[in-house]
């Protein structure tokens, strides 16, 4: 049996750590974390020491395009295709209104969190539609959700707005490529740096969005990858425990 071929996004800590460390315990699985540095992705080196034919780890800055077309030479060289891919690399550094949202901050959100998921796309397309089912997941964020999260009395905007557009990039993905399985995943409020950044900037995310941990939060973002097919009318964003959100 042919292994599932797995390339993960912001691979060196929180969610995508996890997701790296979960799928290598799996059988028949090769695993391709990206990361910006990594010589400093000491926790994947030490994991990539115990599985060195399961794991390879690429230097994968989001939105640069240079990193991501040699990150894919490699996977090519490695394994001749992609199976699944887990956009999960993003940023939330920011928190305030919409007038003390600098213009710098909306910059580097829209940078990372969408330039940096459809480089990745556009990089990845030519080995991922060598699968039988390529699979592109985004890890998104209730807090883009224009029915949900707009509206809540949070100081998300720059990281809200850039969530909403990448999840119109899913459904863009669904409409242009019918081969393809585009998923959306709202993983929770996750106890990571982000998280925790989020909880001491933020009262409302403090007071109202209590932090799970990354274990529980990859436990169901990985059954919603496992389990994602191709809806005719496109990706829904899938928590990780199950629940739909509108978007």
């Amino acid at each position: 049996m042919a292994p599932t071929v797995y390339l993960v996004s912001g691979a060196n800590r929180g969610i995508g750590f996890g997701i790296v460390k979960s799928l290598l315990d799996r059988p028949d699985v090769i695993v391709f974390a990206g990361v910006r540095k990594p010589a400093g992705a000491s926790d994947l080196l030490s994991l990539q020491s115990n599985h060195s034919e399961k794991l390879h780890i690429l230097p994968l800055t989001s939105a640069y395009r240079s990193d991501n077309l040699a990150a894919v030479s490699e996977i090519q060289r490695i394994a001749g295709k992609l199976d699944v891919v887990i956009a999960n690399a993003g940023i939330a550094n920011f928190w305030g209104s919409i007038l003390e949202t600098p213009d710098a901050a909306m910059r580097e959100h829209y940078e990372v969190n969408v330039i940096g998921a459809t480089v990745l796309f556009q990089s990845v397309w030519p080995l991922l539609k060598l699968s039988t089912k390529p699979e592109f997941a985004i890890i998104s964020s209730v807090a883009g959700s224009i029915a949900a999260g707009a509206s809540l009395p949070a100081g998300f905007f720059a990281y809200g707005a850039s969530k909403a557009a990448v999840d119109y990039l899913a459904m863009k993905l669904h409409s242009e490529h019918p081969e393809l399985v585009s998923v959306l995943i709202h993983p929770g409020p996750v106890a990571t740096d982000m998280g925790a950044n989020a909880h001491k900037e933020d009262p409302f995310v403090r007071e109202s969005m209590p932090l799970i941990s990354v274990d529980e939060s990859v436990t169901g973002i990985l059954n919603v990858v496992d389990n994602a097919k191709r809806e005719p009318d496109g990706p829904k964003m899938i928590g990780h425990d199950g629940v739909v959100w509108p978007w």
